[in-house]
């Protein structure tokens, strides 16, 4: 439901001037700005004709929006979280993948940077190893490569960086 202008004066606004606001703020993906604009369309409101003319005009656009959040996360998150934040704003798969590219190559960089703030130090026993290695894992980072941060025994890996036998 649109905001009444009774209320307050200029408050009122057009289904495209509020996309224009959100997307001045942030990247936005198409689903996730649909789910927010639906609940402000009233019948009569072509949604998806809006959506198409804000995407044929430049000022919205799904790969934007998924090197955004790739942008905005990759210091802080692994792979696996990242594809999660991106799967949940509507990214396509192979835009997916196109923008999570690059990150594989500073996966295990990225990781021990972000190990080096944490902790800084080895663990010193199994117990605070088991909790480095959780907590780089709920960042997003898959085992192999908290393991190879956090030391202990590593196997080698494949040409595409997975684990060898």
């Amino acid at each position: 439901m649109r905001e009444s202008s009774s209320s307050r004066p200029g408050a009122a606004l057009s289904l495209k001037g509020r996309a224009l606001r959100w997307l001045s703020q942030r990247e936005h993906t198409r689903q996730e700005l649909a789910r927010k604009l639906a609940a402000h369309a009233e019948p009569g409101d072509d949604l998806e004709a809006l959506l198409d003319g804000l995407m044929a005009q430049g000022w919205l656009s799904d790969a934007r929006a998924a090197d955004s959040v790739v942008h905005r996360l990759s210091a802080r998150q692994g792979m696996l979280r990242i594809r999660q934040a991106l799967k949940s704003k509507g990214v396509a798969p192979e835009l997916t993948e196109d923008a999570l590219a690059a990150l594989k190559a500073t996966e295990l960089d990225r990781a021990a940077a972000i190990w080096q703030r944490k902790f800084g130090v080895p663990p010193a026993d199994p117990k605070e190893r088991a909790k480095q290695l959780r907590f780089l894992m709920a960042r997003g980072f898959d085992a192999t490569v908290a393991g190879r941060v956090v030391g202990g025994v590593q196997r080698p890996l494949d040409e595409d960086g997975d684990l060898r036998g």
